[in-house]
């Protein structure tokens, strides 16, 4: 389909152009916002290439919007979480400085392991899901999972003959956050599974996990692999 090119649009025709060609090139913030940027615009006295530069930030602000929300829902968090909603005041030895360095996601960019340990209640969760969400949003690949699930997906896809597939698909994402690690008995064979999951990311893509203390101690399987 070719748009008619005319000079000397009516406003109204304009419009109708306007809309017609952003259906074809698939633009639809431009679409839906052009005309309070024009009249902005307008307002402003913006030059033509300041309006133009105004419409194609808008469109390109709202597409990396929308792909960090794929990238958050394909993460697979089971509830919202972020970091402007933890409550440092009741963790005091939580370091803000520290988790706003670990924000930043350097620390997936090279590759490197993170650990979360705590007693239960501590939020250790909450700052799991709201890192790896900070991770989702500056476009890095994450998967949530909670231990008992990975463990369980693992030992089936081993029975089905399907493991090595099942552990390349954990390992391709950039960040794999196993959540509740110190709440699950692991026997021979699961810490077995989940050890070949870690050892696959080693030095390759980050894994972020929350480790349950008691009384200040890590808890340890009580059957881990010897």
């Amino acid at each position: 389909m070719t748009l008619p090119r005319q000079r000397g649009l009516t406003e109204q025709a304009a419009d109708a152009a306007i809309d017609t060609a952003c259906r074809m090139l698939r633009l639809p913030t431009i679409r839906s916002e052009f005309p309070e940027i024009a009249n902005a615009a307008v307002k402003d006295q913006l030059t033509y290439r300041g309006f133009l530069a105004e419409l194609l930030m808008a469109e390109c602000d709202d597409r990396a919007r929308r792909r960090s929300e794929r990238r958050i829902k394909a993460a697979g968090f089971p509830r919202e979480k972020s970091l402007r909603t933890f409550d440092f005041a009741a963790n005091p030895n939580i370091d803000p400085a520290t988790i706003n360095t670990l924000a930043n996601c350097e620390w997936i960019k090279k590759s490197q392991p993170l650990c979360l340990i705590g007693d239960s209640g501590t939020g250790k969760s909450h700052m799991l899901i709201a890192l790896g969400t900070e991770a989702a949003m500056k476009g890095y690949r994450v998967r949530y999972t909670l231990a008992t699930k990975l463990v369980n997906e693992l030992v089936e896809a081993a029975d089905e003959k399907q493991l090595n597939k099942t552990i390349a698909r954990y390992g391709r994402v950039d960040l794999l956050c196993i959540d509740e690690l110190g709440y699950m008995e692991l026997d021979r064979r699961g810490a077995e599974l989940l050890f070949q999951v870690l050892t696959e990311r080693e030095e390759k893509n980050s894994v972020a996990i929350d480790r349950l203390t008691f009384n200040g101690t890590i808890a340890e399987e009580s059957s881990k692999a010897s």
